[in-house]
């Protein structure tokens, strides 16, 4: 008798509080119904309460409470909100939620090396990073100072800042100092964001890596601070175009690049040792550092050492940082070149030198 009387008063407080919305909508133009749906999750926490989990019912009324205080908030977020992003942001449920948990979480292929489960979790990791970083150069706004939008591109990519700042430059040679400032933060920032990516796949990785990813930030960052400090005053570039990173067929994509690395380091491995996958981190470096780092990551939660996973690493993004150093100089022309060049090749060598020191 008590779930069906507690269904049915359910049904009864339903009833009445939906025949009160849609007599309330005969004199607003108000169709919200988060008034409704608070109404109906009382009765619901009021029922958990009830039937013995007063933690979990308070729990969530402070989480439901928060939530409410910042309807007007939300609702200007809402609609501010493009059509195209609210489809990225559908992508994103669809390939974490509907996609992820029915994936088989066991290895494939040759050497077992692929893992579908763990593939497309990566791709999700990756993914939600990117749609991090869209939100907040939509919100903070590029055009509010270099610094910010070296920061946030750098969540997205790097290297398509630094392609975009070098044409920028290429016309406009007096402006070299201050699109460097921004092409330097950006690439400081992937420095953090590998570390992070590394260590949420592995978190044992975090240790090993946490020197050098230091002392790469660090050699970037202080040119960058010297370049800011002696442009102050001046006009900011044009604000950076950042396509929605969440497109599925860039997310597949990404998962067959990491997939192809992931096979490729397992064989290197198998046929070289340690020597094969420090060749392979190097020449995917040139491409990308996101997925031989989740690569390396994964095989250093099997027999692949610790210490050789942030080498890897490291080596894959002291290539990748000489290749935007290359970009900046042909694209960008001899002044941005020589301003961006010489502090990325000086990180290449700290990351390489720290890497012997601080690991071997």
């Amino acid at each position: 008798l008590g779930p069906l009387l507690l269904g049915l008063s359910f049904i009864a407080v339903a009833g009445v509080l939906v025949v009160s919305y849609l007599a309330n909508l005969r004199h607003t133009e108000d169709i919200g119904i988060t008034t409704l749906v608070a109404a109906l999750l009382t009765f619901v926490l009021g029922a958990v309460a009830a039937l013995g989990e007063p933690a979990v019912a308070a729990a969530f009324a402070v989480l439901t409470t928060l939530l409410l205080s910042f309807k007007p908030v939300l609702h200007r977020w809402l609609r501010a909100l493009q059509a195209e992003e609210l489809h990225a942001g559908l992508e994103l449920l669809l390939i974490s939620v509907v996609l992820l948990p029915v994936l088989p979480n066991r290895g494939f292929g040759p050497w077992q090396a692929l893992n579908p489960y763990q593939i497309w979790w990566m791709v999700v990791l990756i993914a939600g990073i990117s749609f991090l970083g869209y939100f907040i150069i939509k919100i903070a706004g590029p055009r509010k100072g270099t610094v910010l939008t070296g920061l946030s591109a750098g969540l997205v990519s790097s290297t398509a800042l630094t392609l975009h700042f070098a044409r920028l430059a290429r016309p406009r040679p007096l402006s070299a100092p201050l699109l460097a400032t921004g092409i330097l933060i950006a690439c400081g920032t992937m420095f953090p964001r590998m570390l992070l990516v590394a260590t949420i796949v592995e978190p044992a990785l975090f240790r090993p890596l946490l020197g050098p990813a230091l002392v790469m930030a660090g050699l970037i960052y202080a040119p960058a601070l010297l370049y800011w400090r002696r442009t102050a005053g001046w006009r900011e570039p044009t604000s950076v175009p950042v396509e929605n990173p969440l497109e599925l067929k860039a997310a597949v994509g990404f998962g067959v690049l990491l997939a192809l690395v992931m096979l490729a380091g397992e064989g290197l491995k198998l046929w070289l040792g340690d020597a094969g996958v420090l060749m392979l981190s190097a020449a995917s470096g040139v491409a990308d550092v996101d997925a031989i780092t989740l690569s390396l990551a994964r095989m250093a939660q099997g027999d692949l050492s610790l210490e050789t996973a942030a080498t890897g690493v490291v080596i894959a993004a002291a290539v990748n940082g000489l290749v935007k150093a290359g970009i900046a100089a042909v694209i960008g022309g001899r002044e941005l070149g020589w301003r961006v060049g010489v502090p990325l090749v000086l990180t290449s060598a700290g990351g390489l030198l720290a890497v012997r020191y601080l690991l071997w």
